[in-house]
């Protein structure tokens, strides 16, 4: 279970009790300083990058890409210049497709790490501040108004008109109210919970005061950035099939050029000139 889940369902006092703040002062710096050593900082934690020279590499190692380059070069030492041109622009066009594709998957965790906040508005102390966004601990107390972008999940103490953008994480196109009473199911979906806020969403309209309930990798925002980094890569429909395409040609090839290969002989032709020929025809076949 994650830290603090269904917090939803309990009362503001509750929250603040269970949390171990004050609505009214929030944490002490002595305190916050605590939680920070035994949470972390508020950070999305990227894991090990594939460099781009690695990921362009990769594309040539496929096998339908593999069956063109040995298809070009040997259309090379034939001297069909048009054919070697011609395979080699598709080779070269099949590996920058794949590459862009897979760079731009990379690139997910990037984007996700752009909706973090610089500064934020908490109560340490009694006394109302700006600290950087990532010193933020579970049980401060934040200040949100019109134009804040929650730097981190958060439930609701006190709103006024408030209304936030959630497209980011939901999918709702339209803003959604808060309030902060709680919510009397546990299950109740994540773009109804009318009293919790969560990192990378946008006030539009209103105030209001929360406390943060969770932080960093374990918010909703990176409970998806770690279902993109843990995703096993594996290859799309598409690229099976075009495995699978490559295989059949391969063959199809070898047993055009050897059935050229044995009819020539059998007619009397040189081995020269049908190996010639046939090594044409599975590269014209492929």
């Amino acid at each position: 279970m994650r830290l603090y889940e269904n917090i939803h369902t309990e009362t503001t006092e509750d929250v603040i009790q269970k949390l171990k703040t004050s609505a009214k002062d929030g944490l002490s710096d002595t305190e916050a300083k605590a939680r920070l050593t035994e949470y972390g900082p508020k950070e999305l934690e990227e894991g090990a990058k594939k460099p781009a020279w690695k990921m362009l590499l990769g594309q040539f190692m496929e096998t339908m890409v593999v069956i063109l380059i040995i298809a070009a070069i040997i259309s090379g030492f034939l001297g069909k210049e048009i054919e070697t041109i011609a395979i080699a622009a598709i080779v070269v066009l099949f590996a920058i497709l794949g590459f862009v594709q897979e760079y731009r998957a990379e690139k997910a965790m990037a984007a996700l790490k752009q909706l973090a906040v610089p500064f934020v508005r908490v109560i340490r102390d009694g006394v109302t501040r700006e600290i950087s966004a990532r010193l933020l601990v579970p049980g401060d107390i934040i200040v949100l108004e019109a134009g804040n972008i929650l730097p981190a999940d958060v439930r609701f103490i006190e709103t006024i008109s408030l209304k936030i953008q959630e497209a980011a994480l939901t999918g709702e196109a339209d803003p959604v109210d808060k309030r902060s009473h709680a919510i009397g199911k546990a299950d109740t979906a994540l773009g109804d919970r009318f009293n919790m806020a969560y990192m990378g969403t946008t006030i539009t309209m209103g105030r209001g005061k929360a406390v943060v309930v969770r932080t960093g990798m374990n918010t909703e925002i990176g409970t998806i950035a770690n279902l993109i980094q843990d995703v096993q890569k594996g290859k799309t429909p598409l690229q099976n099939k075009l495995d699978q395409l490559g295989k059949w040609l391969a063959i199809a090839g070898g047993v055009a050029a050897i059935l050229i290969l044995v009819v020539g002989l059998l007619r009397g032709e040189s081995l020269a000139d049908m190996f010639l020929v046939g090594i044409s025809v599975a590269v014209a076949v492929i």
